[in-house]
């Protein structure tokens, strides 16, 4: 879009055809967009991405941009724009009139979004977003999963190794799951300690009961990365989970820094469900609401272990472990 209406604006001033202007920007904005994108991605994933990501602030968006960059000058260089739509193709790489002007604004619309991509993972890209749109600047209720999970295993290490060891131990745990959470559309909602929370609203976490198949994408991952752990921590991680639905408040609280937070017996009942799986002796178990908003559960093994008295609240809840079926 951006490379459109530049483009637009571009070609009337330099070759006085608005849209062969415009159409060459929309080729050279998603020439730019596509590779960044794959960058963004499947590059992050990989061994080195993740050493880049890893990186401080400075550094990481530094890197990025020298990369994007030649991404930039590359599409300039190309004239793929020109070639695709038949328009006049310079005879030098960055001949032309409006050459520095384009090369000018592809590097400010990359540095824009560049520099909004990395707040975002500093801040979560559902806060960024919504405190732009301005979407929880007054409180409104939500129906929202609540999927809190456990890491066990921190208190043994902190015993045994220290704070900076548990910090290290809980930093990649915390970096594994982070995978499936997004795969499976989640939000995380915040770490607390040795235990993460994650959201879906609820239309997103009905489908294919995708909080329940995001507990088990998360020990899976983690199971895989077992031996790295013994090898460095002598303990594997081992997870507990809870997971509730029900309706919240949602809104924006804070001023220099703002977050989103939710509020509601939701949280309060989850979180005691999440206590409930050491008393019971189950590593997962799930609310009956959260059951009756979800579709896909036939998956999965469900044992009803009947309603269950929780800590703080009056009436019992009725909950059911589970576990992934054999294949």
């Amino acid at each position: 879009m951006a490379g459109s209406v530049y483009g637009g604006i571009a070609g009337s001033i330099g070759v006085g055809d608005a849209l062969e202007g415009a159409s060459v920007g929309v080729i050279r904005g998603l020439t730019i967009s596509a590779i960044v994108g794959a960058l963004e991605l499947f590059f992050t994933r990989t061994r080195w991405g993740r050493v880049v990501e890893r990186a401080p602030f400075l550094v990481t968006f530094g890197v990025k941009f020298v990369v994007y960059g030649a991404v930039v000058i590359a599409a300039e260089a190309l004239h793929l724009g020109n070639r695709l739509v038949g328009a006049t193709v310079p005879e030098g790489a960055f001949e032309g009139p409006m050459a520095p002007m384009s090369i000018a604004f592809s590097f400010a619309a990359t540095f824009a979004f560049l520099f909004l991509l990395q707040i975002s993972r500093l801040v979560g890209g559902r806060t960024l977003a919504a405190i732009i749109r301005g979407r929880y600047h007054h409180p409104h209720a939500e129906d929202r999963f609540f999927l809190f999970v456990d890491i066990a295993g921190s208190t043994a290490i902190a015993e045994r190794f220290g704070p900076a060891a548990t910090h290290r131990y809980l930093s990649r745990v915390f970096r594994i799951a982070a995978d499936p959470i997004t795969d499976h559309r989640g939000e995380i909602y915040q770490y607390v300690g040795d235990e993460v929370v994650v959201t879906w609203t609820r239309r997103a976490g009905a489908t294919d009961a995708r909080p329940i198949a995001c507990f088990f994408a998360i020990d899976a991952a983690l199971a895989e990365a077992a031996p790295t752990f013994v090898r460095d921590f002598a303990t594997p991680p081992r997870v507990r989970a809870s997971l509730h639905a029900g309706p919240v408040i949602a809104g924006e609280v804070g001023d220099e820094k703002r977050e989103i937070v939710f509020h509601g017996d939701v949280m309060n009942t989850a979180a005691r469900l999440e206590q409930l799986t050491r008393d019971i002796d189950r590593r997962f178990v799930v609310s009956e609401d959260a059951l009756a908003w979800t579709t896909g559960v036939e998956r999965y093994a469900l044992e009803d272990v009947g309603p269950q008295a929780l800590r703080g609240r009056r009436s019992a809840i009725r909950v059911f472990a589970v576990e992934a079926k054999p294949r």
